[in-house]
């Protein structure tokens, strides 16, 4: 898995596999479901990972690492940005901190990528990046937080207090008003609905308040859709207009 339609990034990049839910967030996953079904298609690195609680599919919270993949951005020539784990979480609690660190030293190897690495446990990321001796700021590698609701919005401040060239906020599946959201210190803001079975709606006035928020931080804004159970037809303009901005310290 490398190429990727994700509208914000180029490519995946998977060294472990598997989760666990934390949040609102994570209730209609699509990790899940893709999970689920290469699990059911007898991929060896997928299994054990998901299972059936009544219709819904569930993390079993067992975490699959992937030696084998790490020297992969380094075999990719032309410089890409990389979403670190988009079928895991690389602050997950239980990914070893000796793989985290040989995880770290491979983007350190592979500076001619950007990479986008996105938790919902700042916490962890926090306590392990504090550690700059064996975790040094790098450039090329930005940190980011999910933030579903006005309820997890401590989670900017953790990112705030954790070293980084470039922060940014994954405001997706966005489940509700962030009014008077403070965005200083965060480069980059992603706003998007649920997609998929059972998605939850997205209103243009959140978008509104986050779109304002990030001009008055002067944080860079991507519209990344609006969502619903067929996201092609909703589509992802707003205001009649595609929003692709990236972050401004990007590429300098």
């Amino acid at each position: 898995m490398s190429d990727t339609s994700i509208e914000w990034t180029e490519k995946t990049w998977n060294p472990t596999k598997g989760c666990s839910k934390v949040s609102p967030g994570c209730t209609n996953c699509y990790a899940i479901r893709m999970a689920m079904r290469l699990q059911a298609m007898g991929h060896p690195a997928y299994q054990k990972l998901t299972r059936k609680s009544g219709k819904r599919s569930q993390w079993t919270g067992r975490i699959s690492l992937a030696p084998e993949t790490l020297e992969q951005p380094l075999r990719w020539r032309k410089p890409s940005r990389i979403f670190v784990n988009s079928m895991s979480d690389l602050f997950h609690e239980n990914i070893p901190v000796e793989f985290l660190r040989q995880v770290w030293m491979v983007m350190q190897k592979a500076s001619h990528h950007q990479f986008q690495v996105l938790t919902k446990r700042p916490d962890n990321m926090r306590s392990v990046l504090r550690d700059t001796n064996q975790f040094p700021r790098l450039p090329n590698v930005w940190l980011g937080v999910s933030v579903e609701s006005a309820e997890y919005l401590e989670r900017l401040e953790i990112l705030r207090g954790t070293p980084a060239f470039i922060r940014f906020v994954s405001l997706e599946p966005l489940l509700g008003a962030l009014s008077g959201i403070n965005l200083s210190g965060i480069d980059w803001a992603i706003v998007g609905g649920e997609s998929g079975p059972g998605a939850r709606p997205l209103k243009e006035e959140w978008v509104e308040e986050i779109e304002q928020a990030c001009r008055i931080a002067n944080t860079s804004f991507f519209f990344k859709q609006w969502g619903g159970k067929n996201k092609k037809q909703t589509g992802r303009t707003w205001r009649n207009q595609t929003w692709d901005e990236m972050p401004a310290s990007f590429g300098l």
